[in-house]
């Protein structure tokens, strides 16, 4: 189970290093508004994955890749 936790942290440290990236470079770069709005939702749902990938190996007969094991 710890190995499982460890494992979420790491996703969840990954996900949030992305979105730092990206919102950063994001604010750098002159881009038009639909433009940003776009690369935004894509993360997103990017994010959203990444975070249902790591959490399924919590689910009770759940199926997912650990990155630890």
């Amino acid at each position: 189970m710890i190995e499982v936790l460890i494992s979420v942290i790491i996703y969840l440290l990954i996900a949030g290093l992305i979105w730092w990236a990206v919102t950063t470079i994001l604010g750098v770069i002159p881009l038009p508004e639909p433009i940003k709005t776009v690369i935004n939702v894509l993360m997103i749902v990017v994010l959203c994955l990444i975070v249902i990938y790591a959490l399924l190996p919590l689910i009770p007969g759940g199926h997912g890749a650990r990155l630890i094991r």
